[in-house]
């Protein structure tokens, strides 16, 4: 047995430098950057298993031994913690970059863009037509999404919040609707809490309401707080705000891209030539620089403005109706002519 022990100990010596080599060259594989030329989308599915994903990266000429990725996953027992999703794989990353991400979970994202000043319809226009997002609402009516989402007797137009969001494959359309949700909603009562106390506005809906339509009214941002001033001079005054943005948003459908006379004679809910006050609801999806500019607009004393016409989007204005109607002549009638 003496004779024995020398070779039973030089055997287990040899079996553990060949498992160490083996350990050493597997990571070293795992963990070696993977050139080739354009990000790879791996779609891991539900119920797949690491022997799936060795397979799928062997025909992306990834992984040459689709071996060595099981034997890895059980020794680190990822092979049993991996999460379903879309993964990108990137040129320079390894194979062992791809497992942590499958492992936390960090799946492909897929920006989807609410624009300032869209309604309400526009935004679910963008939804259907987003390949990553689930539609639960397209036989929902128009009326009923705020129903659906928890919110029964609200009106949807401008209670979203417009940005950027980044969505996984798959995402459901009320998920998305509730996060543009919270974050308006986040963003209005924040601002409301600091808001300058003088305004003559009553609830923070109304400061929603105004400020839809100053979003309508501005295509530039630094003069987003001058046109909140001028309406808010006018609410001061009792003045009505006569701003074209919620006459079009009145017609509807019917709108044609033109608007007359007539249209600004025709009285709807909306027809701020018509009604005095603010509109029954937003028209819009105010951004954030509206909503600050509603909070704090600047104190100027102008209650006109008019666009001039130049293709900068910019607005003169006037503290009287004498200014007004002389910028009006300057910068619309004779343009006109």
């Amino acid at each position: 047995m003496q004779k024995l022990m020398p070779k039973l100990i030089a055997a287990g010596a040899v079996l553990l430098i060949i498992i160490a080599y083996f350990a050493s060259n597997l990571f070293y594989y795992l963990h070696e950057p993977v050139m080739f030329d354009e990000p790879v989308t791996i779609d891991f599915k539900p119920g797949s298993s690491i022997r799936t994903l060795a397979k799928q990266l062997q025909s992306y000429d990834l992984l040459e031994h689709p071996r060595y990725l099981r034997v890895w996953g059980r020794l680190t027992g990822t092979a049993t913690r991996l999460q379903a999703g879309e993964y990108v794989f990137a040129p320079g990353q390894a194979i062992a970059d791809l497992i942590d991400a499958m492992v936390a979970g960090k799946v492909k994202q897929y920006p989807l863009t609410l624009v300032e000043g869209w309604t309400f319809k526009e935004f679910l226009n963008a939804l259907a037509a987003h390949d990553a997002v689930e539609h639960t609402l397209k036989d929902v009516d128009y009326d009923q999404v705020m129903s659906v989402l928890g919110y029964d007797g609200q009106h949807p137009e401008g209670r979203f919040y417009p940005d950027t969001y980044f969505i996984h494959k798959n995402t459901e359309d009320t998920a998305i609707l509730q996060r543009a949700y919270q974050r308006m909603e986040q963003y209005l009562q924040m601002l409301w809490s600091g808001r300058d106390q003088d305004l003559p506005l009553d609830t923070p809906y109304e400061a929603l309401i105004l400020a839809s339509i100053v979003e309508k009214e501005s295509a530039v941002p630094e003069e987003r707080p001058l046109i909140a001033g001028v309406f808010i001079n006018r609410l001061r005054k009792g003045m009505r705000l006569q701003t074209d943005p919620t006459v079009i948003y009145g017609i509807g459908e019917a709108y044609d891209g033109n608007i007359r006379y007539r249209d600004l004679r025709t009285d709807t809910p909306y027809n701020t030539y018509t009604r005095s006050g603010l509109t029954p609801t937003p028209i819009a999806m105010p951004s954030l620089g509206a909503l600050k500019a509603v909070m704090h607009p600047v104190d100027t004393g102008y209650l006109f403005f008019v666009a001039t016409g130049d293709g900068s989007g910019r607005h003169v204005f006037s503290a009287t109706l004498a200014e007004h109607e002389t910028a009006v002549d300057k910068y619309q009638r004779k343009r006109s002519r």
